[in-house]
């Protein structure tokens, strides 16, 4: 009797340590999946004759967008008559969009192309931070810029020394690393939580809320954060472009001379629109409520911030704005003397 109960002792013993050791393989697996594995990206769009229609529109206006940037931050650099505060802000601006749009729209295009859909967890991570990184870079950046036209009409005398360059430097600098701040808190609070469940993100790209739906953990306590970092990121700014405008306007009203009041709503309005058509869908996507998204509509949404708005922003800037036109004119007329020598 004695030896049947010893034996029983260690018969469980034994099973409560393989089941320990189960337990720690489950945790060990279910970590190794959430940070090793895979995520499966869906496409914008199918091989239907409309689709492709789409996609090739999609994929010229981002050649348009990158060719645009591009030469605003070439004409800002190679013209002397355009070395001032406000354009050296406005090439930071399209150096941004340079790279906001193409953290997301290659991968997109070769996804299309050539079915390679599949992201690793790690890139996943990256495209994550730099989405993210530029995005409110961008916002910030966007916000220095309204100071700056505050600075040229409510205080023009002190321009000189309220933008110097050391002043300007300071902006891009401060954009800069909110931008980082914001995506590093972000993307680490995102990729902490398990993904053991489906793989595939209803999404183009890795997006926070995309990626949050996927979780097979609460992410409430993180969505109040999110919603946090999207007041400090957006609201913020907003409020600091509004009353920069509102002092504008009154500054403006003031104005005795016709053309003065027409030349400083027009380099405020070009500001305007690209604030509208960069902090709008933003404010959707990051702000409002999951119950108001669909995955359709997030689509658009986010194909709009991130090919349309960047491919706009040189075109709103060119074609309101004498001297950029002047300049482009400018290196036309060079090369052309060039190729016909």
């Amino acid at each position: 009797m004695r030896i049947a109960g010893v034996w029983r002792i260690l018969m469980e013993a034994s099973n409560q340590e393989n089941l320990s050791q189960t337990q720690k393989g489950a945790v060990s697996d279910h970590w190794n999946y959430s940070s090793t594995s895979s995520f499966v990206l869906t496409s914008l769009f199918n091989h239907s004759p409309m689709h492709l229609f789409l996609f090739s529109i999609v994929v010229l206006i981002y050649v348009l967008a990158m060719t645009g940037n591009v030469a605003m931050v070439f004409l800002i650099w190679v013209d002397l008559r355009l070395h001032t505060p406000m354009y050296f802000l406005l090439s930071q601006l399209s150096f941004l969009d340079i790279f906001f749009t193409s953290v997301t729209v290659p991968k997109m295009i070769v996804g299309f192309l050539y079915g390679w859909t599949s992201i690793s967890f790690g890139g996943c991570g990256a495209q994550m931070f730099f989405f993210m990184f530029l995005g409110a870079a961008e916002c910030l950046l966007l916000a220095l810029m309204a100071y700056d036209r505050y600075v040229a009409i409510c205080n023009p005398l002190r321009y000189p020394i309220l933008m110097s360059r050391q002043v300007c430097c300071l902006m891009v600098i401060t954009s800069w690393l909110g931008g980082s701040l914001n995506a590093s808190i972000q993307t680490i609070l995102t990729l902490q939580f398990p993904y053991c469940g489906s793989k595939k993100i209803a999404h183009f790209f890795c997006e926070v809320p995309s990626l949050l739906q996927l979780a097979c953990a609460d992410t409430a306590a993180y969505e109040k954060v999110l919603f946090v970092t999207g007041v400090i990121v957006l609201l913020v700014p907003i409020a600091f472009i509004t009353t920069s405008y509102a002092l504008i306007l009154i500054a403006v009203l003031k104005m005795k001379s016709a053309e003065g009041r027409h030349k400083a709503l027009a380099t405020c309005s070009s500001h305007l629109t690209v604030v509208n058509l960069f902090y709008g869908p933003l404010i959707y996507t990051y702000m409002l409520p999951p119950s108001y998204h669909s995955p359709g509509q997030d689509d658009v949404v986010s194909v709009f911030y991130t090919v349309f708005t960047p491919m706009l922003n040189p075109v709103i800037y060119s074609l309101r704005n004498k001297e950029v036109s002047g300049a482009m004119k400018k290196v036309i007329r060079k090369c052309r003397v060039t190729r016909n020598v």
